[in-house]
């Protein structure tokens, strides 16, 4: 194993590993006009991407529970239409510093609130899901809020049953969402700038890389 000071490495998807807003936001905007609610505005577009969406259709768009749990089936069944990596890219330089992580024989993970499902086939459809011993993500039900802990949770729960050493983990995260989710369970976070976070969201962060190359030398120091 390479000399890294972290032991294993968990990361989060939207806004960490690929950038699936070009496909998010339209169905948003859909989802919300079938019910007549108002487009979204220009300055919340960004928030949308990241946290669970029963909990952004009730915060951000203040939909009840009821109604939000019906506008994220409605969201899931316009996001299986194409394909869940329709209209999906990987971060440049991302899948580069995952596939190096990988070589140096620390174990990987996802923990993201995206529906697991879906993480997967982006994953296979860029030839990723290889480099990563477990994937993990919310589950697949839209009346379910999947927080970031709970799913890091069972992705270190899943890790520890592999015999991944768990001593030094650590969670690569864009959002507020990581910090907190993470700060759960005692494992730091690396937060990347290229993200979908405002600054003020890094707080608590362990580090901040200002881009993928940052990153690998932040995971894999010469």
């Amino acid at each position: 194993m390479a000399n890294s000071p972290w032991s294993c490495v968990l990361w989060d998807v939207d806004g960490t590993i690929a950038d699936a807003s070009a496909g998010i936001l339209p169905r948003i905007e859909r989802v919300l006009g079938e019910i007549g609610h108002p487009p979204l505005p220009s300055d919340q577009v960004r928030r949308w991407i990241g946290p669970p969406m029963l909990e952004s259709f009730q915060r951000l768009a203040g939909l009840s529970l009821e109604q939000a749990t019906d506008a994220v089936g409605r969201y899931r069944e316009l996001a299986s239409e194409h394909g869940y990596a329709h209209k999906v890219r990987i971060y440049d330089g991302v899948a580069e510093v995952i596939r190096a992580v990988h070589d140096a024989g620390i174990p990987q993970s996802t923990a993201s609130t995206k529906p697991e499902n879906q993480v997967r086939a982006i994953l296979e459809h860029y030839e990723l899901a290889p480099m990563f011993d477990s994937i993990h993500g919310a589950i697949p039900d839209a009346d379910v809020l999947d927080t970031k802990a709970l799913v890091l949770g069972r992705a270190l729960d899943d890790m520890r049953a592999r015999g991944v050493d768990l001593s030094n983990p650590v969670l690569i995260g864009d959002r507020h969402h990581d910090v907190d989710g993470a700060a759960e369970h005692d494992v730091p976070v690396i937060f990347v700038r290229w993200g979908f976070g405002d600054a003020d969201e890094a707080k608590g962060s362990v580090a901040i890389a200002e881009d993928p190359e940052h990153l690998r030398e932040l995971l894999l120091p010469r």
